[in-house]
């Protein structure tokens, strides 16, 4: 594992897309700021300080795509939820890959594919954590509630520290995740899901699809129950 550091930077993940070519599988790029951060689905990620993670994984596991890899965001907030855990916080996952604490938005993940042509050429996979916030600067977020991991527990957070126990933990189910799929953590993402067996709204492009979040497919994907026929949604964001 290669990691590169920046005190400040537009994105990582935008650096880590722009520098693939050069950049070794399992390179990890993170930085103390982040002036230009990006979410799921165009949204922004706000800086609401220093001492907080701005990360992203660049990897290049195959020559070719696999469906698979559209699955690696859930496993990251799969492994985000089990170091969480440790610091005696509670967890959950909105589906597809934002974690909560106590209803807030704690952390966001975003995947973005590189390709070339028909040729794949890596995957970028950015997280965003909050881990020290003063609850002033909450403020700034006013379109959802969100959390960090100090307002959570009450002290400051190591960042490094998190940051190191984040890759390593990463790192040392990530071979186990490439051959065995969403089944490798389906019961741990299934277990701490938020939105399961609820009457949900979930926006897929203009569109927004209201039903009962039955369960998940093998693959990670959404079913839901619009009150006539059972939708299986691969994309989109819960409201």
């Amino acid at each position: 594992m290669r990691e590169i550091y920046f005190d400040r930077i537009d994105s990582t993940n935008l650096y880590g897309k722009e520098h693939l070519a050069e950049l070794e599988d399992k390179t990890v790029i993170f930085a103390c700021r982040q002036t230009s951060g990006r979410g799921r689905l165009a949204r922004s990620w706000i800086d609401l300080g220093g001492d907080n993670l701005f990360l992203s994984f660049v990897l290049k596991p195959s020559e070719r795509f696999a469906d698979i890899y559209s699955n690696l965001s859930q496993y990251l907030s799969v492994i985000l939820c089990r170091l969480l855990e440790k610091y005696n916080v509670m967890p959950e996952i909105k589906w597809p890959n934002d974690v909560l604490v106590n209803g807030g938005k704690i952390a966001g993940i975003l995947a973005e594919t590189v390709m070339k042509g028909n040729e794949f050429k890596g995957l970028v996979l950015g997280v965003g954590v909050n881990l020290n916030v003063d609850n002033g600067a909450l403020e700034l977020v006013t379109d959802k509630k969100v959390t960090a991991l100090n307002l959570e527990t009450g002290h400051a957070v190591e960042c490094n520290a998190f940051r190191k126990k984040l890759c390593d933990m990463f790192f040392n189910d990530y071979e186990k995740f490439l051959s065995e799929g969403f089944s490798s953590i389906e019961d741990y993402y299934s277990e701490h899901s938020c939105f399961l067996n609820s009457e949900i709204t979930v926006k897929v492009f203009n569109k927004e699809v209201k039903g009962i979040a039955k369960g998940l497919t093998k693959n990670g994907e959404l079913l839901l129950f619009d009150g006539e026929k059972d939708l299986i949604i691969n994309m989109g964001d819960i409201l």
